[in-house]
């Protein structure tokens, strides 16, 4: 039986999503719990990585269990076994040929920024930048980035393929916190952090609205800042 799981989590105290042998992550410790619900074996597919740091508010992976249980039943033996950094919010019963990543339509990621003086309290959650933002710039520069494109630019590591879709990028300013928010189709190692670094340079007036244009059609990175993991948040997959 395949199951869709939708997952919260507090990225702080995690090496990411993905499982590694020695350092903990939030696959292993849902591997973990659902091993013992199973009783044999456990292997989930994640929607997509996050990062050491990053946050999720809707991670989406998909498992097969070889026993009979409930929706409802599996959510509340998971977040019985589960640390108190994850939480399942929903359990769904899915078809057997479901795949949480390759059936995946849109992701939404926020990052969210501290203009304001250096919190401490927040300083897991958000980037503690401590300068306002010009945001008439950051809008303007964000339209460079929307439809599809390579972002090969933007992108740590080499990878076969850097096409993707941005579909929509907003910006919410409330007491000195900037919150933006990204919708696409597919997103690779540090894209979004690379991005708002990029758009941060812009508001500086360390680059240019045509030094973003260049990236974006030529592939070449220029001198940005990949901002801080902790302010990322892996907000909602949509299949």
């Amino acid at each position: 039986m395949r199951f869709l799981l939708s997952v919260q989590y507090d990225g702080s105290n995690f090496y990411g999503f993905q499982r590694l042998n020695n350092e903990r992550s939030v696959q292993g410790e849902l591997e973990k719990a659902l091993t013992k619900i199973n009783k044999a074996e456990v292997t989930i597919k994640g929607a997509g990585r996050t990062d050491r740091g990053v946050h999720a508010k809707d991670q989406k992976c998909h498992c097969d269990l070889d026993i009979s249980i409930t929706e409802e039943g599996l959510k509340k033996a998971l977040n019985s076994m589960l640390p108190q950094d994850i939480y399942i919010t929903k359990c769904e019963k899915v078809s057997s040929d479901f795949h949480a990543r390759f059936m995946c339509v849109k992701k939404t990621y926020k990052y969210i920024i501290n203009m304001g003086e250096y919190n401490s309290i927040i300083n897991n959650y958000v980037y503690n930048y401590g300068k306002k933002v010009n945001i008439k710039k950051l809008k303007k520069a964000s339209k460079v980035l929307l439809g599809a494109h390579s972002f090969e630019a933007f992108v740590s590591g080499v990878r076969e393929n850097y096409n993707s879709v941005i579909y929509n990028i907003k910006f919410k300013v409330k007491n000195d916190i900037l919150t933006i928010e990204i919708e696409g189709k597919s997103f690779y190692r540090y894209m979004v952090r690379n991005i708002v670094g990029a758009l941060i340079n812009i508001s500086e007036g360390k680059s240019a609205i045509d030094d973003l244009k260049h990236m974006v059609n030529n592939g070449k990175k220029k001198n940005y800042l990949t901002v801080p993991a902790n302010g990322l948040y892996l907000e909602k997959i949509e299949y």
